[in-house]
């Protein structure tokens, strides 16, 4: 069956916060009074705003192409991609688009070095950690079972030299809710340069 059961888990294939990095980025060109305050209060450095651009830079330049080619292979039950309405408005309108009564519940949030601690800062609220940032060309989400989310992440992370992440599981919901979980992890992912 194509259609994503209880049981199923979720799989992220890049990390979020590109928006948070590209703004930082031009707060910093710029010297803003927003770049200004992070820095006077220690929240970044210049290296780091460097790190996040480049790992922003580097995610949105990769393509969906092997991540989405793989979903038929590994048993994909349902996916989407994460871009305008960040991780929670998209895996809700998954949820919504289903003929079970299921939910999602996201346990972990992968995002791009540092900027979840620039949306913890309150110099901007992004939504981030709330699951609404939005992204610019943000990876794939995929409903699948555990053992094939296992044996998919480490055949993304062969081809494409970048890690997916198991985030969260699909729920039995009458509501169809997608929702981040209390005790909501975040991953901090670094780049290489």
């Amino acid at each position: 069956h194509s259609i994503p059961g209880v049981g199923d888990v979720v799989v992220l294939t890049k990390p979020l916060g590109t928006q948070v990095a590209v703004n930082v980025h031009e707060w910093r060109v710029r010297k803003t009074a927003k770049w200004m305050e992070l820095s006077k209060r220690k929240i970044l450095s210049v290296e780091d705003a460097e790190d996040m651009m480049h790992a922003a830079v580097c995610s949105m330049a990769r393509l969906n192409r092997h991540a989405g080619s793989l979903m038929l292979k590994h048993h994909a039950h349902a996916g989407t991609d994460v871009t305008g309405f960040g991780i929670l408005g998209h895996a809700q309108n998954l949820m919504d688009n289903q003929s079970r009564p299921v939910g999602m519940e996201i346990h972990t949030l992968p995002c791009i070095a540092n900027t979840a601690e620039v949306e913890k800062s309150g110099v901007l609220d992004f939504r981030l950690v709330k699951g609404y940032s939005a992204e610019t060309s943000g990876g794939l989400m995929i409903c699948m079972k555990e053992e094939d989310a296992v044996a998919y992440c480490k055949e993304i992370e062969e081809i494409d030299g970048e890690p997916a992440w198991i985030i969260g599981k699909v729920v039995e919901d009458s509501e169809r809710k997608a929702k981040l979980l209390d005790n909501l992890e975040i991953l901090e992912v670094s780049s290489e340069r």
